[in-house]
């Protein structure tokens, strides 16, 4: 009878390890009815190793990103992975999409490498003690907020992204989340502004309110968010449509439209147009908008719609004007160069 429990329990723990990517606590290991000779004994040989006091992975080489994960999670449980860890490992753990950001996240997962701190969250009653590479953050609202069957538990993708929004280093850091995540179709505009309704307090509540306003009717990078808010509208541009399909030539979506004056506007943010490939496309899709629709496209960065919005408004008037558009560019303040 004692050969049969000792077996249980020990099928019990391998069941407990093969479910944690290979990391236990101590307090598992109790509970499974081992004691703490088993983990001395399985420290002694090697078998485990520490990563936290009281945590172990059953290998000696380096910790892949999951058993990090698992690491902070045992370390501070009960406790969920927050913040940009959590949105790290809803992009990895099964959201379908095909963007660039989950390849490399899934490609990070699958070498082990690891960037940055493991944010966890745990409730505010308790206190954890620090460890070199979590970070702990504490909520009143982990009941409400945390998914407990992801492997590790984590919270909610939509708010954590809000919390990474709300306390971001800027507001061009914020849009990069909201837009980012949306992108990369791990959640929807209107499942974040839903998330953000039911939390009486968020960072930025206003604003990460009105970004979202403009990411579900089409705007999808920070670049484009920009040339909305800083060059589009206080000049007093016509209204574009985003993200309209090219129709024709190579398939995709154009940044900006002005349909009624057939002007195209491509905003190019240095993310997304990094490699000789993707500026080789941009540039045929341009070519097949003229060759084909007879729509002139132009091409704008950083410099002309975030460093350079007041005049860089005055030239698209002045192209918009030559097509046909009967209105004229604003002031945006007393101090804009625009006449």
């Amino acid at each position: 009878m004692t050969t049969l429990r000792n077996t249980e329990t020990t099928q019990e723990l391998e069941a407990i390890l093969r479910n944690q990517d290979g990391v236990v606590a101590r307090s598992q290991v109790l509970d499974c009815g081992l004691g703490s000779a088993h983990v001395r004994r399985r420290l002694r040989a090697r078998d485990w190793v520490a990563v936290h006091p009281g945590v172990y992975v059953e290998h000696t080489g380096p910790l892949t990103d999951r058993q990090r994960r698992w690491a902070a999670v045992l370390h501070a449980m009960p406790a969920a992975l927050s913040h940009e860890t959590a949105i790290r490992a809803a992009a990895v753990g099964g959201a379908v999409t095909s963007g660039a950001a989950s390849r490399r996240a899934a490609a990070t997962a699958q070498a082990g490498t690891v960037h940055g701190p493991i944010h966890v969250v745990v409730d505010a009653s308790r206190r954890v003690s620090p460890r070199p590479g979590i970070v702990v953050h504490y909520s009143r609202h982990m009941a409400e907020r945390v998914l407990d069957h992801t492997h590790p538990p984590r919270v909610r993708l939509e708010h954590a992204v809000l919390d990474v929004a709300g306390g971001a280093s800027s507001d061009l850091a914020a849009i990069a989340c909201l837009s980012g995540v949306v992108q990369e179709r791990l959640t929807t505009p209107d499942r974040l502004l839903a998330a953000l309704a039911s939390r009486r307090r968020t960072g930025r509540r206003d604003f990460i309110g009105a970004v979202l306003a403009d990411v579900r009717d089409g705007t999808c990078s920070v670049l484009e968010h920009r040339y909305l808010v800083d060059v589009e509208r206080p000049h007093g541009l016509p209204t574009s449509v985003r993200q309209t399909p090219t129709g024709v030539g190579r398939r995709g979506f154009r940044d900006v439209e002005y349909p009624e004056w057939g002007l195209i506007v491509e905003l190019d943010g240095r993310a997304h147009h990094d490699d000789a490939a993707a500026r080789d496309a941009d540039l045929e899709r341009d070519l097949d908008a003229m060759v084909f629709a007879g729509k002139p496209s132009i091409r704008l960065g950083w410099g002309q719609a975030v460093d350079r919005p007041c005049r860089t408004a005055g030239k698209v008037a002045t192209i918009l004007g030559a097509l046909g558009w009967r209105g004229t560019a604003v002031r945006c303040s007393p101090q804009c160069p625009l006449e």
